[in-house]
């Protein structure tokens, strides 16, 4: 794997309300290794301000992964999720919906709002830090980066 993409740790947006699914999730990037920067956004008002650079998010980093909740306070996660795709500043940025339900008309749903990945809580820890070790290694060895 090219070392020097690893100099630069992947930028990971969580947005998610639930302080025990946060843990959960830092905890599996870190038992990972992920080289990563978790930023939490625990609203879809915040998140959609973090992607904008707004208010207190002013210097926040863009994103190189979304982790987005559905069930979300002041802007649910499919309302954030096509924020998201509808911008050509964000569209681009994968997007894995971390979401407690299994119902087939979310899933459809997202993926028609063109979400990367559908995961249903609570994920098993094990798997989840296999997927949270495959995401790094698509990131660090696929992802080309455009330059700024």
């Amino acid at each position: 794997m090219n070392e020097r993409l690893r100099a630069r740790p992947m930028e990971i947006l969580m947005v998610e309300d639930n302080p025990y699914d946060v843990r959960l999730t830092v905890e599996a990037f870190r038992d990972a290794n992920v080289a990563s920067n978790m930023h939490l956004a625990a609203d879809g008002v915040e998140a959609v301000e973090f992607l904008r650079r707004e208010g207190r998010h002013r210097d926040a980093p863009r994103p190189d992964l979304i982790l987005l909740d559905l069930n979300l306070p002041k802007m649910n996660g499919m309302e954030v999720l096509a924020e998201i795709k509808a911008d050509p500043e964000t569209r681009r940025i994968p997007v894995v919906v971390l979401t407690s339900s299994g119902d087939d008309k979310d899933v459809m749903a997202a993926y028609g709002l063109h979400t990367n990945a559908y995961i249903t809580k609570p994920a098993d820890v094990d798997r989840f830090i296999t997927i949270a070790k495959a995401v790094e290694d698509f990131w660090f060895s696929a992802v080309k980066l455009p330059p700024g």
